[in-house]
């Protein structure tokens, strides 16, 4: 897969899927821009990629810093081509009746609105220019009610649908808008899912998750022509026949 010329924004892109996923980008040829709360952690990731990445301190609960965050990749490489929103958390992980409102909203800011944010600033830009791929990081959870996770579960649904709208929207003019179900991945989140021993995905031995390569090489390929066959939907990494078309098998 060739990305020289092309600019890829990944929110929450310290750690995990999305550092992962800023390194695979640039191993390719495309510009990075790296966004996330964390500024050092971010600045060092860019420093090592060097020109090709730029890092930007982005709380996308916050639609100022998305847009900004839009701004200066299309200041800085000259457009945006694609946009992945990757920035989600699940602590606290608390049942309904002892949630804190406050927290439990926050997960919302960031889980749902921070996808909305994103859509938001990028869709202008990137219809102007002709098109544009936007990907959003997806759960099982979408559709799958479990115990202790009601800010996850409900802030994933609604990023599906924003998904699905944004299809709807934007593919008239050039849009590729996808999901993106990974699975459950070897990444910090799943250290607090293990301590809050709720629910049966607690339970899961560290060897039955994924390495965050997996996903940030089958966003990759989302966004080629191979898959847009999928443009409006959701994929799974779970579906063997994915993994196949990614190349992981």
């Amino acid at each position: 897969m060739d990305f020289n010329g092309k600019t890829v924004l990944i929110t929450g892109a310290s750690r995990g899927i999305g550092e992962a996923s800023a390194r695979a980008f640039a191993k390719v040829g495309a510009n990075v821009v790296i966004t996330a709360r964390s500024k050092g952690a971010i600045d060092a990731i860019a420093a090592e990629l060097g020109p090709q990445a730029l890092a930007v301190a982005c709380d996308v609960s916050c639609y100022d810093d998305v847009a900004k965050a839009v701004a200066a990749s299309c200041d800085h490489f000259g457009g945006l081509d694609i946009l992945i929103g990757n920035a989600g958390v699940i602590d606290p992980i608390s049942h309904l009746a002892d949630a804190d409102p406050e927290a439990w909203g926050q997960v919302i800011d960031i889980n749902l609105k921070g996808i909305f944010y994103g859509m938001r600033a990028a869709m202008p830009a990137m219809a102007k220019a002709g098109g544009g791929t936007i990907i959003t990081i997806s759960s099982g959870a979408a559709s799958s009610a479990l115990e202790g996770w009601s800010h996850y579960c409900t802030s994933k649904a609604g990023a599906a649908m924003l998904t699905r709208c944004a299809d709807k929207e934007g593919r008239a003019s050039g849009l590729r808008a996808m999901g993106l179900s990974p699975g459950t991945v070897a990444t910090d989140m799943q250290h607090e899912i293990k301590t809050s021993g709720i629910n049966p995905v607690s339970q899961l031995d560290w060897s039955d998750h994924i390495p965050a390569d997996w996903p940030a090489r089958a966003l990759m390929w989302m966004c080629t022509k191979d898959a847009d066959e999928f443009i409006g939907t959701e994929i799974s990494l779970r579906d063997e026949g994915i993994r196949r078309r990614v190349g992981l098998i």
